[in-house]
């Protein structure tokens, strides 16, 4: 896979739900997927709590599927830091 610019790993899952009417402009949001992987990027930040957290919470909730995870991870290079977390995930 090409190497992306900051602002195309910016634009990837980003989705529009809807016009802001106290700004009067298009709301946008991230993927769930994005944002999980989002958080195993920025774990040292945050914390990897909060990154597992957000894993766990979105696979329960089945808002993430696992093709979806490994396609973000593998864009913003956390693939091999969420790879025993992924497979912890699958029974």
């Amino acid at each position: 896979m090409a190497h992306l610019s900051q602002e195309e790993l910016h634009q990837l899952g980003l989705g529009h739900v809807g016009r802001n009417v106290r700004i009067s402009r298009d709301a946008r949001i991230y993927s769930p997927a994005k944002t999980v992987v989002d958080c195993f990027k920025h774990r040292n930040k945050i914390g990897l709590d909060v990154a597992l957290e957000a894993l766990k919470d979105a696979w329960r909730s089945r808002k993430v599927t696992m093709a979806e995870l490994s396609y973000f991870a593998k864009i913003n290079r956390v693939e091999r830091v969420m790879q025993p977390y992924l497979e912890a995930l699958v029974p």
